[in-house]
């Protein structure tokens, strides 16, 4: 399959057209406009910090249905001990920047350039990203934060300071996605992280239904 060279013009080929490793389309640029359309198509952005912008739609896609949930006995156990407190949209810049900054085992660098922060902290003040926040004594140890359109949510990163501190903000942010009615969370690619959450692939000829039906 060819990868797209994107231009100026707002558009995305179509998803079936990635490569057989995800990748659809490189360029474009950040803007509010590309970045929704994107995700109302299945696409989303992930590059490093050199390379130029690109574009991916994996199949199968690794998602969560929220009623599927898996909670462990003992993070259940640090639930209720009420270890952390959680919040939503309090701090989403700090999250993003933690997310960037915060290093991860077996990875050099990170693909939350500067210009990913500036782009996602726009969307946030327009209300499409948002932020999940586990703090412990009145200090941010972890988190993630997404976009939200319609009745699905996009996950995009998350970080920890504190062991089970970004477990915590996921669980509390699926209870509280659950009760707006969100009926799939995307996670993008797969983690062992997640998959012990109840995160699942699903071809993604069925994510892309179900973006069509609940992302209006």
């Amino acid at each position: 399959m060819p990868v797209y060279l994107l231009d100026d013009s707002l558009w995305f080929p179509p998803v079936a057209e990635a490569r057989e490793d995800g990748l659809l389309a490189v360029g474009g640029d950040l803007s509010m406009e590309r970045l929704l359309l994107a995700y109302q198509n299945g696409i989303f952005p992930w590059f490093n910090e050199d390379d130029p912008i690109l574009w991916w739609s994996p199949d199968p896609r690794f998602v969560l249905f929220p009623e599927e949930l898996k909670v462990s006995k003992s993070m259940q156990r640090i639930i209720s001990r009420e270890d952390f407190v959680f919040k939503v949209n309090t701090a989403f810049e700090e999250v993003i920047g933690n997310c960037s900054s915060v290093k991860r085992k077996g990875m050099d660098g990170t693909w939350i350039t500067e210009d990913i922060v500036m782009a996602y902290t726009a969307l946030h003040k327009l209300g499409y990203a948002h932020s999940a926040e586990a703090w412990q004594d009145g200090r941010l140890v972890g988190g993630l934060y997404g976009i939200k359109l319609g009745d699905i949510f996009f996950g995009e990163s998350m970080f920890s300071k504190v062991s089970n501190a970004s477990k915590f903000a996921f669980i509390e942010l699926v209870g509280v996605l659950q009760q707006q009615g969100v009926k799939l969370i995307d996670c993008q690619v797969h983690t062992a992280h997640l998959e012990s959450l109840g995160a699942r692939m699903i071809p993604r000829a069925l994510y892309i239904d179900m973006l069509k039906t609940h992302t209006g």
